[in-house]
């Protein structure tokens, strides 16, 4: 099984640059024709929160124009940008999503991977929070099916990434949460967004993988103190493959057009 996963495409109404620097819908489509493209074609797309950059339904109305345009089915969880009613009504044909409360979900029938969406936005914060009650959901989903392989998409990651100013908006409740995912061996990867960077983590016995931005690169600034930066790095997105009897790999895909290809490997 293949699954790609954008993340934090942040779009803006058509028209409006994202920070007054770039249009992120038509990057959004960079990545979209990009998946497309792919040969294989993944059975799966995962979005992994901040559809847009203030939670208007003009935003959303742009995003869906491009997603539209995806070959393989989507699926997506909200981030910190995302407004709840109105990413509501933008994917209310989404019916894994629920109409009330958490945006959690398990998904069973995208193929031999199951994915589970949980939702650790806070409204009106930009950190998540993996409490006692979206830790107990989790635990009742993850039980219902303990030996099959199975993808946890969230928002902010629940790790230190060592850039104090993308740490404060982690995900808290990490080690309970990093406790719980350990007792379910079957559990290949757990995908994040929010950072704008491609971080690797082991977290809970599995791996923990943040996605890039489709839009803007937070800058890496390991020091105290460091003020909050953003490139315009080469976007990309991730590609996961699950194959029987081995496990999940994890591919980096950069966006854009590159020179090739070449007769040597």
């Amino acid at each position: 099984m293949w699954i790609a996963q954008i993340s934090d495409p942040h779009v803006r109404p058509a028209g409006e640059l994202y920070n007054g620097v770039i249009d992120t819908g038509a990057a959004l489509a960079a990545a979209v024709d990009a998946i497309n493209a792919l040969v294989p074609l993944p059975d799966l797309v995962l979005l992994s929160g901040d559809v847009v950059e203030r939670g208007e339904p003009a935003e959303y109305q742009a995003a869906l124009a491009v997603l539209a345009r995806l070959r393989p089915p989507l699926r997506v969880i909200p981030g910190n940008h995302d407004a709840v009613a109105a990413f509501r009504d933008a994917f209310a044909g989404h019916e894994y999503l629920s109409p009330c409360g958490p945006l959690h979900f398990v998904d069973e029938e995208a193929g031999p991977v199951r994915i589970i969406g949980f939702d650790v936005t806070v409204p009106r914060m930009h950190h998540g929070l993996a409490d006692a009650e979206a830790l107990n959901w989790l635990a009742a989903a993850l039980q219902a099916a303990p030996y099959r392989p199975t993808v946890i998409m969230m928002h902010q990651p629940p790790l230190m990434t060592d850039v104090p100013y993308l740490d404060e908006y982690r995900c808290l409740g990490a080690d309970r949460l990093a406790r719980l995912v350990a007792r379910f061996p079957a559990v290949e990867r757990v995908l994040c967004g929010h950072v704008h960077r491609h971080m690797l983590a082991r977290f809970g016995a599995t791996l923990l993988c943040t996605a890039p931005s489709t839009a803007t690169a937070i800058a890496l600034r390991p020091l105290a103190g460091a003020p909050p930066h953003s490139f315009l790095e080469p976007p990309g997105f991730l590609l996961h493959h699950w194959a029987p009897g081995r496990s999940m790999v994890t591919h980096l895909v950069p966006i854009g057009a590159f020179a090739g290809p070449f007769p040597f490997a």
